[in-house]
């Protein structure tokens, strides 16, 4: 499988989305995840782990009590059930997100 991310925030974009996912299987998913400069990010904690890595951007990372500085190149873990969000987003935002295994396929 190969993907292209042109293509990819092509077709969120015209989805409408700020979430894309592109590939499911049972052992992990992955998508594309926008966010605009001050924009507020709602998630909540997931039932599995997450790597999350910036395209584009810039923002800070709440991750639990600790707040972490991205920009493109940031890499970030979250393990499963770890409260965590984006914040005081300065640069458009553009993050590829992996989970293990798939999105909510844990939860119950």
């Amino acid at each position: 499988m190969h993907f292209v991310l042109e293509e990819l925030l092509r077709t969120q974009s015209q989805a409408g989305e700020i979430y894309h996912e592109f590939l499911r299987e049972d052992s992990m998913s992955v998508g594309i995840y926008q966010l605009a400069a001050g924009a507020v990010d709602g998630q909540q904690p997931h039932t599995e782990d997450e790597m999350y890595v910036v395209l584009k951007g810039s923002a800070q990372f709440c991750l639990e009590e600790e707040n972490i500085g991205v920009k493109a190149g940031s890499i970030l873990f979250v393990k499963a059930h770890a409260k965590h969000h984006f914040h005081s987003i300065t640069e458009d935002l553009t993050v590829m997100v992996i989970f293990s295994p798939a999105e909510y396929s844990l939860r119950s």
